[in-house]
């Protein structure tokens, strides 16, 4: 995928000497020399006033947000048809003029003078490039995070940023650990967890809740969403854990490596990203599965929970980095989708397939998350806010990608209906690791990240070897035989009968059930292979 120029802008209340009301706002990654401005702006209390009004039409049972500077102030009427286009074919109502009044507000406010030149001159690359701008927005005051800054455009009649077809649009965070390498996966792997129900909150059919999230999940090729030029999605794996222990989630996140966690429960507000309930035992809170997430390589979470992107308030105060979203982008975590406000779980479904389905068609997460926005938009309008409640967190350093562009994927062994005999490799040397599964009838191992099995030793080539399935016919594929196909510089290894390794090079070798090899030298760590004799796949 070619890299699409990056602007970020991030926001920060001004020292203590400076009044409540100011802040700076700057530039801190630009795709030109100049771009590198900040400002100074003075937070109003017609801004204050637009977002409490937002918040009493759109979260009337939530306590209302108010920025310390301006605690005490009442909601006045707001000249809302003052920003209605004088042409417009039919009255607004008043929902949607709220809605674009903060959005315009907010816009103003945001790319004042220097900032909003840079932003101008970045868009304009990026055209001329034939290329999306990707725009990432640091809000590092959490009295300001609760915003819906994903509602603001620079004009009537312009798309909110979120929506707009030449940006792509995500919330970032520089308080961060750096971004380990990133693996390309040729499909969509998925854990779903549901967590459990807690007393007071809204009672979950949890078994229900989970088949029907997991069919809106793999449902990747619905009618009416066909992207040109992408007529090859990729497959997507769902995997299912109701009411986990914290041991059994490890476990199974060990066993495999999913690129997506996606949560669907309830929680509890806290410090350190806030308590994931996962049975009446007890959960996991944002630390831990920060860790977990990273060591597992997963790139993507998803919660389908009403707090995952606020702040924890102490004592009425908003405590900076403690959002779920912010833990895990701290630690690590390339991409989080999380959601601002409650959501109703058809919105909260529609968004979902879309976005999986967008992401299934090999775009990046945050171009798929705008696609789901627009969907979210189209069936549920403009002036309701369920477009408005997906917000998605980026690593800085996190280009989007999830699974292999086509213009970089390997060629794929195509499916067939009939089953194959089930394979796998162990290691034997480092009896920790999980079972490697043979998918389809093919492991390609060597040092590079893409491979099906990542070999990190300097004996082994980027692309070293395949397991490959052979059969005799089409129409016979349950009698053919494994074969190690080696394609290194130093070949491969398979222990023979009398205990001697035997060197393969540039050649095949039959494989059998049981038999050990080694890839690069005598030396490396000794993997067995495995035929299930009662699984197929």
């Amino acid at each position: 995928m070619d890299e699409h120029p990056s602007l970020n802008i991030a926001v920060a209340r001004l020292g203590t000497t400076a009044p409540d009301n100011n802040y700076a706002v700057w530039v801190l990654k630009a795709p030109y020399p100049g771009g590198y401005v900040i400002e100074n702006c003075h937070w109003t209390i017609e801004l204050s006033q637009a977002w409490l009004g937002w918040q009493g039409l759109f979260s009337p049972g939530s306590r209302p947000y108010c920025l310390p500077c301006h605690q005490d102030i009442s909601i006045p009427e707001l000249d809302l048809d003052a920003v209605t286009p004088v042409d417009a074919p039919q009255p607004q109502i008043y929902s949607a003029n709220l809605m674009q009044h903060l959005g315009l507000s907010l816009w103003q406010w945001l790319f004042c003078k220097q900032v909003g030149n840079a932003f101008a001159q970045s868009q304009g690359m990026a055209i001329g490039q034939g290329k999306l701008l990707r725009l990432r927005v640091e809000v590092r005051d959490p009295d300001l995070i609760p915003l819906p800054w994903e509602i603001i455009q620079p004009q009537p009649g312009k798309p909110a940023i979120s929506l707009d077809r030449q940006v792509l649009f995500s919330r970032t965070n520089s308080d961060v650990d750096p971004l380990p390498p990133q693996r390309l996966d040729r499909s969509i792997k998925i854990l779903l967890v549901l967590g459990q129900n807690i007393p007071g909150s809204p009672q979950l059919d949890l078994q229900q809740e989970s088949a029907t999230i997991a069919q809106a999940l793999r449902n990747t090729m619905p009618s009416g969403f066909n992207p040109p030029n992408r007529l090859n999605p990729a497959g997507c794996q769902v995997d299912t854990l109701v009411q986990p222990t914290p041991s059994e989630l490890i476990a199974k996140l060990e066993s495999q490596q999913y690129n997506v966690f996606f949560y669907a429960g309830h929680g509890m507000p806290a410090p350190e990203g806030g308590l994931l309930i996962l049975n009446d035992l007890g959960g996991i809170n944002g630390t831990e599965l920060a860790q977990l997430l990273v060591r597992c390589g997963v790139k993507l979470a998803v919660f389908n929970s009403c707090w995952g992107a606020q702040p924890y308030q102490h004592q009425q105060q908003a405590v900076p980095r403690s959002s779920l979203a912010e833990v895990l982008l701290h630690y690590g975590v390339p991409a989080v989708l999380a959601m601002r406000d409650t959501i109703a779980d058809r919105e909260a479904l529609s968004f979902i397939q879309t976005f999986t389905q967008a992401l299934a068609q090999r775009l990046s997460i945050d171009e798929a998350a705008a696609i789901a926005r627009q969907q979210l938009l189209i069936l549920y309008k403009f002036n309701q806010p369920a477009w408005t409640l997906p917000i998605l967190y980026m690593h800085p350093e996190f280009n989007g990608e999830l699974i292999r562009p086509l213009s970089e994927a390997i060629t794929e062994i195509p499916s067939v209906p009939q089953k194959i005999p089930a394979a796998y490799m162990r290691s034997l040397s480092f009896h920790t690791h999980p079972d490697f599964p043979i998918s389809c009838g093919l492991m390609r191992v060597g040092r590079s990240s893409d491979n099906d099995l990542v070999i990190v030793e300097p004996w082994v080539s980027q692309r070293h070897a395949e397991i490959i399935y052979r059969s005799p016919s089409m129409n016979d594929l349950t009698n053919g035989v494994y074969y190690l196909r080696d394609s290194s510089r130093f070949g491969s290894y398979v222990l023979d009968g009398e205990g001697k390794w035997m060197r393969v090079h540039s050649g095949e070798f039959p494989l059998q059930s049981g038999m050990h090899l080694k890839f690069g030298s005598e030396e490396g760590q000794v993997l067995e292979f495995r035929i299930e004799s009662t699984m197929f796949r």
